[in-house]
């Protein structure tokens, strides 16, 4: 059973981010950087699945050099190779032609299930995974919290959360799935498992390596365009009523209806 897990580096999610002034960009001086929490899970449940029924993993990825540090974590986590898409052609890509570049590497892979987190914690569009699915024309179910395989490997059965309770869908092989917070707790990297990381097969390759023409990816590739970023409003201090019990509960109740419009 070979699975593909798509990764994504990202800021560490206790930075403190500030945008740019001027910029379409994030100040990313002195930044940490992190492997996606969502794509830990994938990552997790992609080793369980070759635990029990064999094969291979293979991490793709695709960003600046930095980016090896994700894959590398995923790597000593027991993910056995990697492949990161790399080149200044692929500068300004979106979600889109994110997904056109990790859809024609993927497809240089044979494998039975991709998996990768529901989400990136740093744009939260949650839209590249389904993307790839369709990029392949293979089946995909988002956020899921739990995954079986069935015994002759031909189908799966997953279970994701919808409003007010749970869906349960099998799905015929190949086919991508998103793991959502739930699925399974990501194990820790181990000392013997960073150390085998360093010297397990991490490949870069271009567009060109990929069939990919340079006016299809990146920026130019791009079905969106961001032509403005702000930072959050600053929040504003709290109330502090005052008074006995019943005027306390008036003052709250017509602050909730005029100020708040919650009632």
């Amino acid at each position: 059973m070979n699975v593909i897990v798509l990764v994504k580096q990202v800021p560490d999610t206790e930075a403190r981010i500030k945008v740019k002034p001027g910029e379409l960009d994030i100040d990313r001086e002195g930044l940490n950087y992190v492997l996606n929490p969502y794509d830990e899970f994938a990552v997790e449940e992609a080793l369980r699945i070759k635990e029990k029924s064999g094969g291979e993993v293979v991490v793709v990825c695709l960003g600046e050099k930095r980016m090896e540090e994700a894959i590398r974590t995923a790597l000593a986590m027991g993910a056995d190779r990697a492949i990161r898409i790399d080149g200044d052609e692929f500068k300004g890509a979106d979600q889109y032609s994110t997904a056109a570049a990790l859809a024609k590497a993927v497809g240089s892979v044979q494998f039975d299930v991709i998996l990768c987190g529901k989400q990136a914690v740093d744009d939260d569009s949650a839209q590249v995974g389904q993307t790839v699915a369709e990029f392949l024309n293979v089946p995909h179910v988002s956020v899921i919290t739990k995954l079986e395989i069935a015994a002759d490997g031909r189908s799966a059965k997953v279970t994701r959360e919808i409003e007010g309770g749970a869906e349960i869908d099998e799905v015929p092989l190949p086919a991508l799935f998103t793991a959502q917070k739930g699925l399974n707790e990501p194990r820790y990297p181990s000392l013997p498992g960073i150390m085998k990381a360093k010297k397990k097969e991490l490949k870069v390759v271009g567009a060109s390596d990929l069939g990919l023409d340079a006016a299809s990816v990146g920026a130019a590739g791009a079905k969106t365009k961001t032509t403005q970023l702000l930072p959050p409003p600053e929040r504003q201090a709290g109330k502090l009523l005052e008074g006995e019990p019943d005027d306390l509960a008036r003052q709250l109740a017509r602050l909730l209806r005029e100020e708040a419009k919650l009632i």
